[in-house]
């Protein structure tokens, strides 16, 4: 058995396949390296950078390496972006997940497990949202993936095909033993920006409306540390292979922390009192998003970096590594 991770020289790729190398398994990652960078793929995998909309490589791959599951992650990612330039979303992140699911009917793929986001919600209330809330996403990067999650259902209820969607909130931190971390240019990541900042990488940072109908005004989210979330990725696989069915799962704690909280504490963890801008909402930000996390506990799925602190000072030592091993200017 093998393991096909798409995306797996980007930022939540690279530490799947950490995850994976190390308990054993046999994986090949295929990333276009658009946005990833192939310095960030484990040298006990095989890499081959490549589109996962190419039929013939993509059975080729699955073929020569005895491909049973396939974990993608691959696509573009960026909400604002999104709304700019939606044909790209729709072409990298349901055209191309279309044509890769055709590629693995094509060649026996028995497990598929996709990337999708808590977007899919759009706007929801105060509590917790679960799975089985009402889905009305309201950008084309969450309407992108809402497509692809439909797809992907069908196609499994036509074809010898067990699926997994999990749904992400907030993904932050970095490898503990620092082998991966976000590393995208211009990342628009609440705790990478505030790290940056602190770092002097960045001459302040914004916070976007500071009037929502939340304790200190500012918009709630759930984050997740990025190990725990490949964690939930290998559980979910387990189960699978194990001839377990089809699941859909949130991937958040169940808990939030305001985008002021979220400063606060990098402020705490790196000493740095930098300048912070208070400006107006920005369109489309529901003012709390926080995951109903009873399904994926019910996995079994126990977090080992639940701690804001924790996540924070991850994040701060690759932003410090980053910024060593890049020698790049400030942004």
């Amino acid at each position: 058995m093998g393991v096909l991770v798409t995306g797996g020289a980007g930022y939540i790729g690279s530490h799947m396949v950490l995850y994976l190398a190390d308990r054993g398994e046999k994986v090949v990652v295929l990333d276009n390296l658009v946005t990833g960078f192939d310095w960030m793929v484990d040298h006990r995998v095989d890499f081959v950078q490549g589109n996962i909309a190419d039929n013939a490589l993509v059975s080729r791959l699955i073929q020569d390496h005895g491909i049973d599951a396939v974990i993608h992650f691959a696509g573009s990612v960026v909400v604002p972006e999104s709304v700019e330039n939606p044909l790209k979303y729709y072409r990298n992140n349901t055209a191309a997940t279309r044509d890769l699911i055709e590629t693995c009917v094509q060649n026996g793929i028995k497990h598929f497990i996709f990337s999708s986001t808590a977007a899919v919600y759009g706007m929801v209330g105060l509590e917790p949202v679960a799975e089985d809330a009402v889905l009305t996403p309201v950008s084309p990067y969450g309407r992108s993936k809402l497509m692809s999650e439909w797809m992907l259902a069908d196609v499994a209820a036509a074809h010898p095909m067990t699926y997994g969607v999990l749904r992400y909130f907030n993904v932050a931190g970095a490898d503990p033993e620092m082998r991966s971390g976000q590393s995208t240019a211009g990342a628009t990541h609440l705790i990478k920006v505030a790290v940056q900042t602190a770092l002097g990488l960045r001459a302040s940072m914004s916070v976007f409306g500071d009037d929502y109908p939340t304790p200190d005004g500012t918009c709630v989210r759930d984050y997740i540390h990025v190990s725990d979330l490949v964690a939930a990725h290998g559980i979910l696989l387990d189960h699978l292979r194990a001839g377990g069915e089809s699941r859909t799962m949130n991937c958040g704690y169940g808990r939030g922390f305001s985008v002021d909280e979220v400063v606060s504490t990098v402020k705490q963890v790196t000493g740095v009192d930098f300048p912070v801008v208070h400006g107006p909402r920005r369109a489309g930000d529901p003012a709390s998003i926080v995951a109903g996390a009873d399904r994926i506990r019910s996995m079994d799925w126990e977090p080992q970096f639940d701690d804001l602190p924790t996540i924070v000072e991850m994040a701060y030592k690759w932003e410090r590594y980053l910024n060593t091993r890049n020698d790049r200017p400030a942004v």
